[in-house]
């Protein structure tokens, strides 16, 4: 009898345990395609989007669809997301999931959602993002993005910062400052997505495929977003 009743409690935890992963991998779906679907909605509106500039020179991106943030007298932000690098063939890398949480002072309440993008613009940004752990504003510098067809003359983007950051709320696209902010590797999504904890370093080096249609779709649309001007044959 105890042993039946051992056999059906290790059934039932199987049970849960299996149920749970594909739970984890379904929400993970949805967020892939969440976070593909903001690089669509950017790319059908050119004239809001990311300057050609800088997604020319653009090393590394992270999205994070639906960003968190409520306040009451203290501010939060916590989302969840992807990121992706250039590797020196000029391909994309599959998705590496990332976590993103901070806080802010001031007397504020509400609360609302946002969609992030954060484009590492030169090699420092691209090793921020390498080291798996990294906090906007300390690690590495950061400035909201210019936004238009083209960067306007006289912006110092190139100068002045690691990071360029974008917010997309209520179909709108703008620079954000995201200072305070800390960004690392999701080892949870990590493992639900590739099966085991990949080092953040070999996902975003390209030494990785992408592991399902999903990851796949994120990783096209990140190559033609990002390299849109040799797909346009300029």
């Amino acid at each position: 009898m105890k042993r039946f009743l051992a056999l059906a409690l290790m059934t039932v935890m199987g049970s849960t345990l299996t149920y749970a992963a594909a739970n984890d991998k379904a929400k993970l779906d949805e967020r892939l395609q969440k976070a593909t679907g903001v690089l669509k909605q950017l790319e059908a509106t050119p004239d809001n989007g990311i300057p050609d500039e800088i997604a020319e020179a653009a090393k590394c991106v992270a999205i994070v669809p639906d960003l968190k943030k409520a306040a009451f007298v203290f501010g939060g932000q916590y989302g969840q997301g992807f990121a992706s690098c250039r590797t020196p063939e000029g391909r994309w890398s599959a998705p590496a999931p990332i976590r993103i949480a901070g806080g802010s002072w001031g007397f504020q309440i509400g609360g609302s959602s946002t969609d992030i993008v954060m484009v590492a613009v030169n090699d420092k940004g691209m090793q921020d993002l390498l080291a798996s752990k990294f906090k906007i504003g300390a690690d590495a510098a950061a400035a909201a993005g210019p936004v238009g067809r083209h960067a306007q003359a006289g912006t110092n983007w190139k100068l002045d910062s690691e990071l360029l950051t974008y917010s997309r709320s209520k179909g709108l696209f703008a620079g954000i400052s995201l200072d305070g902010s800390n960004v690392q590797q999701n080892d949870d999504d990590t493992a639900a997505l590739y099966g085991h904890v990949i080092p953040f370093r070999s996902i975003l080096s390209g030494k990785v495929a992408a592991p399902d249609a999903t990851g796949k779709a994120f990783q096209n649309e990140v190559t033609r977003y990002f390299n849109r001007s040799k797909t346009n044959g300029k």
